[in-house]
C-alpha cells in the first residue's frame, strides 16, 4: 500500500472530474457497506444508491447519472467500476521483485537467469531454463527444463512449469497451478489402455493469469495455446490442444476439454462444460454452470436446468421425460387440422 493522495491526485493520473472537495485524502479502496473515512468506493448501477445514501466512505466514484445524488467529495467517470479498478491498482501497486536466488533453491548450471529475477527457497530451475528480467519464482516452485519465463512474470508458491512451456512476459500463476502435465491422451489395446506420449507444449502469452491449482495440459502432438490478456480464474481444467483466444476470461471450475478452440473476447462462466474439438465463436458469453456440446456462434448461451424445491422438479423432470412423446402428438394433430382445413389464400 502507498502514501494516501488526494482525488485531484488521482483525477491527474486517471482522468475523471473531481466534486466537491479536491484535497480529500484516500488511503485505500472499500465497498459502500464498510468503508471509513479515508476510503473510496463507487456506484456503477442505480440498485446502489441506497447504500450510496448511508455509506461513510470518505469518497465515492460515479457516473454523471449519479453525481447529484450524494453531498460527499466525488470523482465523476464515464464506467465508475473501471476507474475503481484503476484507482485500486493506483493505491496497491504490486511490489517490486528484490533480486536474488535464494541459497536453498536449485538453480541448474545451463540455465540462463536474469540477474534482475528472484528466486526463493526450494524453488527448482532446469538445464537450459530462461528466466527474464524481473521475474520472480516463488518457494516451492518448479521450472522445467528448456522452459521460458517471460519478464515481470511471478509464480507463486508451489506452481510448476513442465519442461518446454513457454510463459510470456507479465504472466500471473497462482499457487498450485500446474503448466503442461501430460494430456488425456490413451488408445485402447483389448481390455487395457496405451499411453500416447504427449510431446506439444504449453504456450501463455503476455499478461495472461491464471488462479490457484489450475491446470492447464501439454499438447498431444501441437501445442495448448492460451493467447494475450487471458484470465483463468481458479481450479479450471484445459486440456491437451485447447486453444484460448487473446483477452478472454473463463470463472472458477470451468473444464474444457481436448481440441476445443475458444475465441477472443468471451465470458464464460463458473462451473460451465465445454465439450472437446468444439469452436466457440469470439466475443461469446456462457453462463454457469452451461454445458456446450456444439460450436455455437458469437451471442450469449444459457444451458442451465432450472433451479426449483424438489417437488416443482421432480414433476418438471417427468415431464421432460415425456416430451418427445408429446412432440409426436402434438405434430399428428397438426396433421389432421391440416387436412380437415385446406389452405385458403
Amino acid at each position: 500500500m502507498r502514501e494516501p493522495l488526494t482525488l485531484s491526485e488521482i483525477v491527474a493520473q486517471l482522468g475523471g472530474r473531481v466534486v466537491g472537495s479536491a484535497d480529500c485524502r484516500i488511503s485505500q479502496v472499500g465497498s459502500l457497506a464498510r468503508a471509513t473515512g479515508e476510503q473510496i468506493s463507487f456506484v456503477a448501477h442505480r440498485r446502489h444508491l441506497a447504500e450510496l445514501a448511508k455509506t461513510r466512505a470518505g469518497a465515492v466514484v460515479l457516473p454523471t447519472a449519479f453525481e447529484r445524488d450524494t453531498t460527499l467529495p466525488r470523482i465523476v467517470a464515464d464506467d465508475p467500476y473501471l476507474y475503481f479498478a484503476r484507482v485500486s491498482r493506483l493505491l496497491n501497486p504490486t511490489p517490486a521483485c528484490v533480486p536474488g536466488v535464494d541459497p536453498a533453491a536449485s538453480v541448474h548450471p545451463l540455465a540462463r537467469v536474469s540477474p534482475s529475477a528472484r528466486i526463493e527457497s526450494g524453488a527448482r530451475v532446469g538445464a537450459r531454463a530462461e528466466i527474464g528480467e524481473r521475474a520472480w519464482i516463488g518457494a516451492g516452485c518448479h521450472v522445467g527444463e528448456e522452459a521460458r519465463l517471460g519478464e515481470d512474470s511471478r509464480l507463486y508458491p508451489t506452481a510448476v512449469v513442465y519442461d518446454r512451456c513457454v510463459i510470456g512476459a507479465r504472466v500471473v500463476l497462482h499457487a498450485g497451478v500446474v503448466i503442461g502435465a501430460d494430456g488425456f491422451g490413451y488408445a485402447r489395446d483389448g481390455q487395457r489402455w496405451v499411453a500416447i506420449p504427449q510431446i506439444g507444449r504449453v504456450l501463455l502469452g503476455d499478461d495472461v493469469e491464471v488462479g490457484a491449482n489450475t491446470t492447464i495440459d501439454r499438447g498431444a502432438m501441437d501445442d495448448t495455446v492460451i493467447e494475450e490478456g487471458v484470465k483463468l480464474d481458479n481450479q479450471i481444467h484445459v486440456a491437451h490442444n485447447v486453444r484460448i483466444g487473446a483477452h478472454t476470461a473463463i470463472a472458477a471450475c470451468v473444464g474444457i476439454a481436448g481440441s476445443a478452440i475458444i475465441g477472443r473476447n468471451c465470458e464464460i462462466g463458473g462451473a460451465a462444460m465445454i465439450h472437446g474439438h468444439i469452436r466457440i465463436a469470439d466475443g461469446s458469453r456462457i453462463s454457469p454452470g452451461t454445458l456446450v456440446s456444439r460450436s455455437v456462434r458469437s451471442g450469449t448461451y444459457t444451458g442451465i436446468y432450472p433451479f426449483d424445491d424438489h417437488a416443482s422438479w421432480i414433476r418438471n423432470a417427468a415431464g421432460l421425460r415425456r416430451l418427445s412423446t408429446l412432440i409426436e402428438r402434438v405434430r399428428a394433430l397438426e396433421k389432421r387440422l391440416m387436412r380437415k382445413e385446406p389452405n385458403s389464400e
